[in-house]
């Protein structure tokens, strides 16, 4: 989801909608995001996120540093049989899965059920999943944010968990384990949190935090409750 880089070029004052596919605009805090197009609303440019202009988030000009007009994707080749052997199956099994995000962890103090849930909600579970915006892997991150975490391969479960879980833990301490900021600026970026003082008002960012925060408390209530029947299932020992 962040630290993106893209190729700038020079904001335009005023104009209407782009007729192209697609447009990366790149943000003066490093973050660059895939839009449908964008126009000048009064004092405010405002990124249109698909081609209905139902949503769309708003920055002032001078967040912004450029707009690229992005090429069609290009047509993708089927792998040969030594590339396919080198990637990692898209769909972990629930124990290799499970046993990535509880070394993740243990190493950053998280609970394996909050990461669980962030990869949900994030991927789905799908080591090769990639985002409109080019986020990568299991824990969706970015070119930008994987090399900066010295992640050298986003579709490498291990890596990519290794990463997102050491960003989210510093988003952590930089809220004060204020878990709904963390992950609104795991979603949207610190700075936006920060300009805020709190979730932005991005309709994305705020079904994200409440999907994760739903389905990290479900897992706990669902852990806890197996738990009480484990206890329950072992018997006492029978007094002679």
């Amino acid at each position: 989801m962040y630290g993106k880089l893209a190729i700038a070029i020079g904001l335009l004052a005023a104009c209407l909608p782009w007729a192209h596919a697609a447009e990366q605009v790149t943000l003066r805090n490093g973050f660059a995001l895939r839009c449908d197009h964008h126009a000048q609303i009064e004092d405010r440019v405002r990124i249109y996120l698909s081609a209905s202009e139902d949503s769309y988030i708003e920055f002032v000009p001078d967040e912004i540093t450029g707009f690229e007009s992005l090429p069609d994707p290009p047509i993708e080749t089927a792998p040969t049989a030594s590339s396919a052997a080198q990637k990692p199956p898209a769909k972990l099994t629930a124990a290799d899965l499970h046993e990535i995000l509880g070394h993740a962890g243990d190493e950053h103090n998280l609970d394996v059920d909050l990461l669980a849930s962030v990869v949900k909600a994030e991927s789905g579970g799908n080591s090769r999943a990639v985002s409109r915006t080019g986020a990568r892997g299991l824990m969706q991150l970015m070119p930008g944010t994987a090399a900066g975490l010295g992640v050298k391969d986003s579709f490498q479960p291990n890596e990519n968990v290794r990463g997102g879980s050491t960003y989210l833990d510093a988003l952590l301490v930089r809220y004060h384990d204020n878990l709904a900021l963390a992950l609104a600026a795991y979603n949207a970026g610190p700075q936006a949190v920060d300009r805020y003082h709190g979730i932005p008002p991005y309709r994305e960012t705020q079904a994200y935090v409440l999907r994760v925060i739903h389905e990290f408390n479900r897992r706990v209530l669902a852990r806890e409750a197996q738990a009480r029947r484990a206890s329950v299932a072992v018997p006492d020992k029978i007094r002679r």
